[in-house]
Formats: structure tokens, C-alpha cells, sequence
């Protein structure tokens, strides 16, 4: 985030959590609803036969030891990782740590994208390859996927005598340890207690 003369304040657009991407080279949306394959009777509210799937985002991002972020820090670490030509070397590292916290944390976040924001998100994989080329960058594909989160009430049922067939419609009851007894052979036979 950056202040300019402390009249504008500039977020970086694009961001998985708090973790903002130094560049993004593909986003995938996805918004999927399942509807029935039963016939539906006329006239029915059709929403009672079609939900909304959790919306899922794939960020194809990444960073570079070579970013000013990297190169920052205690002038010392700075001076020894240019004379050893690191250049940052652990940022990436960092970077793909956060992420993997973020995964393992399961704590909804948002995620922002260049055509919209979604909320209550979570990690469902991280894709990362590294080869000779890529040594010193990170580029990772991240699959978002929503958590659908719903409220519940607690009822009180109206008293069983109140109730037209109590035995299907009452609360549950404990009714105390009940004992398992054995079934008896489908010949209708006896079975001496030695042979179960």
C-alpha cells in the first residue's frame, strides 16, 4: 500500500488474503449451479430444484527474488547477498510460506481479482514448479475455493400431547442403556450358546 503526500492511499489490486501477487498471469472463474435431472412439476419454485456450487478462482501468480521487497532489509544482508549474488534469495521462500500457512490455517479469507472480489475463500491447492529457469521466482497456481456459510436457529417442539403422532414428530428422549440381544438364525432353528 502506498500514500501519496497522505491524500491517496493506492492498494494493490489483486490479493489472496493479505498476501498481494507481483504479477498475475491468469485468473479463472468458476460459478457453477446444479440443477435437477427430475422433471419439475409446473408452476414449482424452480430454486427448490437449483443451488448455487461454492465459487472457485485459479490465480496463476507470482514474485521474484529480484523485487524491491526482496532487496530490502538490514544493509548488511543486503551488501552480502549482492556480493553473493542472491539477490533476495529467501523471499520467495517466504512468500510460498505464507501461502502454505494460509492453506494449513483454514481460516476464510478474501480474495481480491481484476473482475471481482470474493469472500469466505480458502486454499484448496497450491501448484508450484521449479526448474533451472525459475530458480529465483515463484510462480504457483493457487485454486481458491468459497466456503457456504449458513446460519442455523435452535427450535423448542410444541409438547407431545399437543402433537397428532408423537412417536414420528417429538424431540429425541433419553430413554436409558438398552441391551443388544442376538439375532436368531434366518431357519427359525436353534442355536446352542457355544456356536455364536
Amino acid at each position: 500500500m502506498a500514500t501519496f503526500a497522505g491524500l491517496i492511499t493506492i492498494s494493490p489490486k489483486r490479493k489472496i488474503g493479505t498476501i498481494a501477487a507481483k504479477v498475475t498471469l491468469e485468473e479463472l472463474a468458476t460459478d457453477d449451479l446444479t440443477i435437477t435431472g427430475h422433471p419439475v412439476e409446473a408452476g414449482a419454485d424452480i430454486t427448490d430444484h437449483a443451488f448455487s456450487n461454492p465459487a472457485q478462482v485459479v490465480i496463476q501468480c507470482g514474485w521474484s527474488n529480484a523485487d524491491i521487497e526482496a532487496l530490502s532489509g538490514f544493509a548488511e544482508e543486503l551488501l552480502y547477498d549482492i556480493s553473493q549474488g542472491a539477490f533476495g534469495a529467501d523471499y520467495v521462500s517466504s512468500v510460498y510460506a505464507q501461502l502454505i500457512a494460509l492453506q494449513k490455517s483454514r481460516v476464510p479469507f478474501d480474495v481480491v481479482t481484476g473482475k471481482r472480489s470474493y469472500t469466505n475463500m480458502l486454499i484448496a491447492s497450491l501448484a508450484v514448479t521449479t526448474d533451472k529457469e525459475s530458480e529465483n521466482i515463484l510462480m504457483v497456481r493457487v485454486t481458491c475455493k468459497q466456503i457456504i456459510i449458513v446460519g442455523t436457529q435452535v427450535t423448542t417442539l410444541p409438547p407431545a400431547a399437543n402433537q397428532a403422532n408423537p412417536a414420528s414428530t417429538a424431540s429425541t428422549q433419553n430413554i436409558g442403556f438398552k441391551q443388544v440381544i442376538p439375532a436368531m438364525p434366518a431357519s427359525g432353528g436353534t442355536v446352542s450358546p457355544g456356536a455364536w
